[in-house]
């Protein structure tokens, strides 16, 4: 996977995911149900990176080697980053992570 196409399968993945957090927000709202948002955006963003890069390697046919693997780490950690959107996102959801865990 060279690095163009890992930036554009990085730019999919942060269009797509906030489509589906907010499809999912809306959704949990409609029913009545709280959510975290900055944790489901990143659990959407990683299911999606997961689910991109495997399409990937099946439309390509190529090995799942040490550089793939490397590659989707990556894409997993940057996607997850991307979907925060700045250090304010990150902070507030490292705040709220300890708190869950406090309760």
């Amino acid at each position: 996977m060279s690095v163009d196409v890992f930036l554009f399968l990085m730019l999919a993945v942060s269009v797509l995911t906030g489509l589906f957090t907010e499809a999912i927000k809306k959704v949990l709202d409609s029913v009545g149900m709280k959510c975290n948002a900055n944790l489901m955006s990143g659990a959407v963003a990683t299911v999606l990176a997961v689910c991109v890069d495997a399409g990937y390697i099946i439309m390509t046919d190529a090995l799942l080697n040490s550089k793939m693997a490397v590659m989707l780490i990556a894409l997993v950690l940057l996607s997850w980053l991307c979907a925060m959107v700045g250090y304010d996102k990150v902070m507030q959801a490292v705040t709220q992570m300890k708190l869950n865990k406090s309760k």
